[in-house]
């Protein structure tokens, strides 16, 4: 099994790469965010693999760090979310980026990748909630807001807040950190107004 390669770029194709390690060429398949963040032709570069084998073919996926190579095959346990779906997310967001959708229950953010409609950006954010803590980037606090706004257990005024910033133009990562820093300015008696006027006070920082 690969775990690694370590060689020259050879060439470039649209969703993959040719990796010439001592003097055998390595395809291998990437995210749109790793092809561009490796170097140019005839330059050194490494990538982390996955190696898929079936009956009729071997194939290889590469990623520039071990977090996006983790994401990868947490996205291919989501029903519905196959290789090619799982890179084309990658490409949108960043690991990190990521994980914070799917702390915060953002499944618009995770929907901008192409192949990924509604209802499969809604399973990735729910069957991968429990695992974006360990990557996700984001203050415990707003995740645990957002998961009581996606089951309908956070306040009102608190709900209410977070969808008029979304409304606004906000993304649901931005609105619920926002809603989270006036929470803890306004204390948890505060109405939707006072929350939003602070929340919007945030964002302008």
């Amino acid at each position: 099994m690969i775990g690694k390669l370590r060689g020259v770029v050879d060439s470039y194709g649209e969703d993959h790469i040719i990796l010439d390690v001592q003097g055998v060429g390595y395809l291998v398949h990437c995210s749109g965010r790793t092809l561009q963040a490796l170097p140019g032709i005839g330059e050194a570069a490494t990538l982390f693999i996955e190696t898929f084998v079936r009956e009729d073919m071997i194939r290889l996926y590469g990623f520039v760090s071990q977090a996006e190579k983790s994401w990868f095959m947490l996205l291919l346990n989501v029903q519905g979310v196959g290789t090619k779906v799982a890179l084309n997310v990658l490409s949108i967001l960043s690991p990190g980026e990521l994980a914070n959708a799917v702390a915060v229950g953002d499944k618009a953010m995770v929907a901008r990748a192409n192949g990924v409609g509604p209802k499969v950006a809604a399973r990735i954010v729910i069957e991968l909630k429990d695992k974006a803590p360990g990557f996700a980037s984001i203050d415990p606090v707003v995740a645990g807001l957002a998961g009581s706004i996606e089951d309908r257990s956070a306040p009102a005024p608190v709900a209410d807040a977070v969808s008029a910033l979304v409304n606004l133009g906000y993304a649901q990562l931005q609105a619920s950190v926002a809603v989270a820093a006036a929470l803890r300015e306004a204390g948890d008696g505060a109405d939707a107004a006072r929350l939003i006027r602070l929340g919007l006070r945030e964002l302008a920082k």
